[in-house]
């Protein structure tokens, strides 16, 4: 028996569809009809048409659905076949909205888009009636078909609610579309007809590195775009693919784009798989996370990882010396790093304070502000790579000299001649300045001069921390010839706070539980972080040593050698907690293991913008994977923020199930390449990392046995990094942070945006909690029980509101240092806006 389309197509009569067509009936009203009633039902339908009507004629699909309707009244259904009617009446409507489409686009694709919004979303809350009446308000006479592209885009984007999230997501499928048709007319252009021809074009042209082609033979190349899998479009939201082409995708040197999606995320992952003994099988793996959206690298690594010039890292770290030479190595390092695209933290503890002696005149040194100043000057000229002006976040110690002048460098008052505004201040702050600020706040703060302590005492006070540093602050206080600069302790929190207030920073760096817990307490001491506060490395400043050499002519030639310090630089990745089944240990364990193996590839595969860079990241080996999308995790887990004890619970089982398989993934590296340079004596060898943590389960024990026996990888593995930008393309939220809201307008092309929180529907619309209005000391001691199962730090705001009290804000300092918690990063008020430094989100 045949039916006949509406389009004049005869298809086979299905008994199916007519049983699928009822149950959705029943299902829109709440009740439910058997197995075998649908099917008694579809059976009369069949024999109604096949002995009434005549043998000549062909029935339609409008008569079935009469016959249909006149069965459900025949059964006493009144109330399915009521919603029946209702079906139908809007699938009549809807074709008569894909007929009004089709009079301004006669692109099939388009159309096949529009359509497939009723088969895959709630017709109820997507209309595509609605979406044409946005769409249609946007046309004019004789546009292209790009212009009408971008009109389907608006309109979608514009329709986002927190009723209706997911237009997003169709707003994105229409871009995917249009810049699908940009690349077809390239690759027309150019000749290129499969992965592989574009890799050999992108190649030619300088846009792709040699490495690509010279590590892959052609087979390979095109099993890998074979591979590819285009269906994983359809995970990304609007903002976030649009973050994507503006930023990630290549294009030619005419502007044109020729690079699509999914092949960005394979030539990442070939790049990174290179150096495995099956690339292929690596890149696959690779590919597949990063395509799901279940991880993302860092910024640096999405934009020049397959390029010719593949500066791959996001943060570096200097000490800056206390000699002239050496500050303006300093300086010069951070130029370099800010060329090529990174941020930078320089820690100035080490340079005299303002008054102090030079060459043994007293009261000359101009102090660490007009070097600051020169930094802030080399952010602005020198900028990352013509897109914004270079970061550099500057540390001091809070018993340094010039702190005070130091915490007004970005305030509204003072001197602007003392100002650098551009620059991010943060204070690293000993355990002793928290005790006393929660025991004896009315007592006095001492700040000394770093240069007179070391004449002095042949030592200086940041190269001490714990006990150690508490009983030298002390002789210090009680030295009398040792020049001191005092302030009470209230003023100083009045210092810090308004500048939280006023500017969201300094950032915060609490350096003994920072070096309490430095697994590589052997080779030297950590003095500040990064410019996003989430890297803790050893560190060390670089010394210079001149020397005489006399030529074969009998000439002398001065010859300066550096002998290098511990140049942080750290290469960063986020696990996508939102898009990853957290209690499936299986797929924790493989995007895990996946990721921190890449990562460690990074190591060998990276441009290293300067020398010293080059020589500690290979004696260190260290990676910082991190994780986005905490908040949607948490929501999606049926957990409010709020809910301490659940959350607390949940999040200690996660991060500590994250740390295992970091630690066990570089172990199994270690066995096959061998461990980092200085790993014998480490907390990791000697297991303290492991005792101190209270890691005695079974799996614990066994992994630090493997461990001491074959070595780690990686001498640092966890830092959470802000993921600003990551965490859009990721469709998450961002960091371990609360969302600031369900919903929000975003600018965007000129035109308002609506977004929504990950994952918005009727159940966790309730479930998500807005930061300004959780408890921040809830969330400082989430951040201490994850600060337990990471070796780095953790880029954490802090949000507050007007409302707020000095005392109240400095509760939640003493709440991190007494959680543990090693660095905060900024202080975010409701009408305070704060910019996150891309070079470091990842």
């Amino acid at each position: 028996m045949e039916v006949k389309k509406r389009d004049g197509t005869l298809v086979e009569f299905e008994e199916e569809k007519i049983q699928r067509a009822i149950f959705k009936s029943f299902r829109s009203v709440g009740t439910s009809i058997s197995d075998e009633k649908l099917k008694k039902i579809s059976s009369n339908i069949r024999k109604i048409v096949k002995d009434k009507y005549p043998t000549d004629h062909i029935v339609t699909v409008e008569e079935i659905q009469d016959l249909v309707e006149l069965e459900l009244i025949e059964n006493n259904f009144y109330k399915e076949v009521k919603s029946y009617i209702l079906y139908r009446a809007k699938h009549t409507m809807d074709r008569k909205v894909i007929s009004d489409f089709e009079k301004y686009i006669d692109d099939d694709y388009t159309l096949k888009i529009i359509k497939s919004i009723n088969k895959e979303f709630d017709n109820q809350r997507y209309p595509i009636d609605s979406l044409f009446m946005k769409f249609e308000s946007f046309t004019k006479a004789n546009m292209t078909k790009e212009s009408l592209l971008n009109a389907l885009i608006k309109a979608a984007s514009e329709l986002t609610s927190k009723e209706s999230p997911d237009w997003e997501f169709i707003a994105a499928r229409f871009m995917i579309h249009l810049l699908d048709e940009k690349i077809k007319l390239s690759e027309e252009k150019y000749g290129i007809v499969d992965f592989r021809s574009k890799i050999q074009f992108l190649t030619a042209e300088g846009l792709y590195g040699k490495y690509i082609i010279e590590n892959y033979t052609n087979k390979e190349l095109e099993e890998l775009g074979e591979y590819l899998n285009y269906e994983r479009n359809k995970l990304f939201t609007y903002s976030g693919l649009d973050l994507v082409l503006k930023r990630y995708l290549i294009k030619t040197y005419d502007d044109e784009h020729i690079e699509n999606v999914q092949e960005m995320f394979m030539g990442i992952s070939m790049h990174l798989a290179i150096g495995e003994k099956n690339k292929v099988h690596f890149a696959k793996k690779l590919y597949d996370i990063l395509s799901s959206l279940k991880a993302t690298m860092a910024t640096p690594t999405m934009t020049n990882a397959r390029k010719p010039f593949n500066q791959l890292s996001s943060c570096f770290i200097d000490t800056v010396p206390d000699t002239l030479k050496g500050i303006y190595r300093s300086i010069t390092n951070f130029a370099q790093v800010s060329k090529h695209g990174g941020g930078m933290g320089l820690y100035f503890g080490k340079v005299r304070a303002q008054g102090s002696d030079i060459r043994g005149i007293k009261n000359v040194a101009g102090g660490v502000i007009r070097w600051i100043k020169l930094a802030n000057d080399t952010a602005v000229a020198v900028d990352q790579l013509g897109v914004r002006q270079g970061a550099v976040a500057c540390y001091l110690d809070i018993w340094h000299k010039d702190v005070p002048e130091f915490l007004n460098l970005r305030t509204n008052n003072g001197d602007d001649r003392m100002k650098a505004h551009d620059i991010f201040p943060a204070v690293c702050v000993p355990d002793l300045f928290w005790k006393e600020c929660r025991d004896n706040i009315d007592g006095d703060w001492y700040m000394f001069d770093p240069h007179e302590v070391l004449t002095k005492y042949g030592r200086s006070i940041e190269d001490s921390y714990g006990d150690d540093f508490e009983q030298f602050y002390k002789i210090l206080v009680e030295d009398k010839d040792i020049s001191k600069r005092v302030i009470s302790i209230k003023d100083m929190i009045r210092l810090l706070i308004k500048s939280w207030t006023e500017t969201g920073t300094p950032f915060v760096f609490n350096r003994d539980a920072v070096n309490k817990a430095n697994p590589n307490k052997h080779q030297g001491m950590i003095y500040s972080s990064n410019l996003c506060t989430e890297i803790a490395q050893n560190m060390s400043p670089s010394e210079t040593v001149s020397e005489e050499i006399i030529t074969e002519e009998g000439e002398i030639v001065i010859v300066n050698k550096t002998k290098p310090g511990d140049f942080v630089e750290c290469n960063l990745a986020s696990l996508t907690l939102g898009n990853i089944d957290v209690n499936n240990k299986l797929e924790l364990e493989e995007v895990v293991s996946t990721i921190v193996r890449a990562l460690d590839n990074v190591i060998d595969l990276n441009y290293y913008p300067t020398p010293y860079a080059k020589v500690t990241n290979k004696k260190y080996r260290a990676i910082g994977l991190g994780t986005s999308g905490y908040h949607h995790m948490l929501v999606k887990n049926d957990i409010k923020w709020s809910e301490e004890e659940a959350h607390l619970d949940f999040v200690d089982r996660v991060y500590e199930d994250i740390n295992y398989f970091a630690i066990k993934a570089s172990n199994e590296i270690a066995k096959e390449k061998g461990p980092y340079k200085v790993f014998k004596g480490s907390d990791w060898d000697n297991g303290d990392y492991f005792t101190s943590r209270g890691y005695d389960s079974d799996r614990w024990i066994k992994l630090k046995k493997e461990v001491h026996e074959t070595g780690l990888r990686n001498g640092y593995l966890l830092a959470i990094a802000p993921t600003g930008s990551t965490s859009i393309i990721s469709g998450t939220s961002p960091g371990v942070d609360p969302i600031m809201n369900k919903y929000f307008l975003e600018e965007k092309k000129g035109a308002i945006v609506p977004r929504v929180a990950p994952g918005l529907n009727t159940k966790t619309f309730w479930l998500y909690e807005n930061a300004y209005n959780i408890d921040q000391n809830i969330s400082m001691k989430a951040c201490g029980i994850r600060q337990r199962h990471i070796d780095q730090g953790q880029s954490v705001n802090i949000y507050i509101t007007t409302d707020y009290t000095m005392r109240q804000i400095l509760n939640i300092y003493l709440t991190a240092y007494e959680a543990g918690v090693k660095s905060l990063y900024y202080v975010r008020g409701k009408s305070l806006e704060v910019e996150d430094c891309e070079s470091c989100a990842s």
